[in-house]
């Protein structure tokens, strides 16, 4: 290079830059690196919940001849949801609803307007955007262990489309996307309305509808395999960490706490279910004790960022009760057949959280809310509850009964016996 080709140079590239650098600090104003990985990570920690976790976890719990069947639902709501999610279900929620906007959101349609640039608080809006998504795959991936065992695989695909477009992403913007609930003061830091009361009360309508499996209650029909149960738990309590403390969208302290009472919460919930099964039974078992520690994570989502330690083990004793008790108990004085217990997990737990919120959020009990008037919270908390029931329970009732005048929703008897895996995949999970 000559000594002319150099000078020339340095204000050349002098120039570039002074143009460049300007770009490139608009661009990332706003934005936190730790925050980001911290994003980026618990949106990888939710997906894992449901593929593997949640699949594991169901896959174990029903009998062999349906053990793919379970698994692919999972699986092929993970695709459907994102596909719908990127084309409109997240302008839904989260979108500008105009003079709707207490109801519903509108536009981002193919995700428009969420770019590398662009920015949703101290995060890339591109990462919020796929944290969000992790949780509208899993809400209707819950439901799965309700109606296993019989219904129709092409059913619960249009069922699911349509429950994720009128059902999840309006509740979700109601709490979370600037809605009504949300503004009038309901708290529900990870999901407790959003996911899991949501989730069970359509569970429970869905398993209504759908009838008893054959032979329920009378034939025994044992897990498959509690190994896959538990491995599956296990997946969910991990994955959980993200789930909650990803909610406060930063790492920061609040993020710290939320996982620390996540963890209590599980524990204790699971302690209290091991304890209640082992003085009731004789015996603890593996599975109580894992669907124990689930309910606890289920129970502390919605607190997670507003309650200290004492609130958690408060809320997972809670949840182990009363998540037996629907579990057990109110499954058998009503006589509906919830395969795998998501309404008495997901449902009660959810609402068992819900509440407590209110409570235990208070900064009097080692919560994070100043001045909260309990008396206030709870009833805010509860019209929130009652709110989601009611919309959720109507809406998947109506869509029940149109999918089922559309395509039917139940399979035949026949189909039924020899198992799902055979009967919709023609596939078997075991080859032994």
């Amino acid at each position: 290079m000559t000594t002319l080709t150099r000078r020339l140079s340095v204000p050349f590239v002098a120039a570039v830059l002074i143009l460049i650098v300007p770009r490139l600090a608009s661009a990332q104003d706003g934005l936190d690196t730790g925050d980001t990985a911290w994003m980026l990570t618990s949106s990888v920690l939710v997906l894992f919940m449901t593929i593997p976790g949640l699949s594991l976890f169901y896959a174990g719990l029903v009998r062999s001849k349906n053990v793919l069947s379970v698994m692919m639902q999972c699986f092929a709501l993970t695709c459907m949801v994102t596909v719908l999610w990127t084309v409109y279900a997240y302008g839904l929620a989260f979108g500008d609803g105009g003079g709707m906007n207490n109801f519903i959101g509108f536009g981002k349609m193919f995700l428009s307007g969420v770019g590398v640039d662009t920015m949703s608080g101290t995060i890339p809006e591109s990462v919020f955007q796929m944290f969000q998504l992790t949780f509208a795959i899993i809400t209707p991936a819950l439901m799965v262990g309700a109606f296993a065992d019989r219904m129709r695989f092409s059913a619960m695909m249009l069922f699911m489309a349509l429950w994720l477009t009128v059902v999840y992403a309006p509740v979700a913007h109601w709490v979370w996307g600037g809605g009504f609930l949300g503004a009038m003061g309901v708290l529900d830091f990870a999901g407790g309305t959003v996911v899991h009361i949501n989730a069970g009360i359509a569970a429970l309508v869905l398993c209504v509808i759908l009838g008893k499996r054959k032979g329920y209650p009378g034939t025994p029909m044992p897990p498959n395999s509690l190994v896959l149960t538990v491995v599956g738990a296990s997946m969910l309590w991990v994955g959980w960490f993200g789930f909650n403390a990803g909610s406060e969208l930063a790492a920061d302290g609040t993020a710290g706490m939320a996982m620390a009472v996540t963890h209590i919460s599980a524990a204790m919930a699971g302690f209290t279910w091991m304890l209640i099964e082992w003085s009731s039974r004789g015996k603890p078992s593996v599975l109580g004790i894992a669907t124990g520690a689930v309910a606890g994570l289920v129970a502390i989502t919605p607190a997670s960022g507003f309650v200290g330690p004492v609130g958690a083990l408060a809320i997972g004793l809670a949840s182990g009760v009363f998540c037996y008790w629907g579990a057990n108990s109110l499954k058998h004085r009503f006589g509906y057949d919830d395969s795998l217990d998501v309404f008495g997990v997901h449902g009660v737990g959810g609402i068992v959280g819900a509440i407590l919120t209110g409570v235990f959020a208070s900064s009097t009990l080692g919560g994070s809310v100043d001045g909260l008037n309990i008396g206030n919270q709870l009833w805010l908390q509860a019209v929130g509850v009652v709110v989601t029931l009611v919309y959720s329970g109507v809406l998947t009732f109506i869509l029940v009964k149109l999918v089922d005048s559309l395509i039917g929703i139940r399979v035949t008897a026949e189909e039924e016996q020899i198992g799902l895996d055979i009967s919709q995949h023609n596939e078997v999970g075991f080859n032994l």
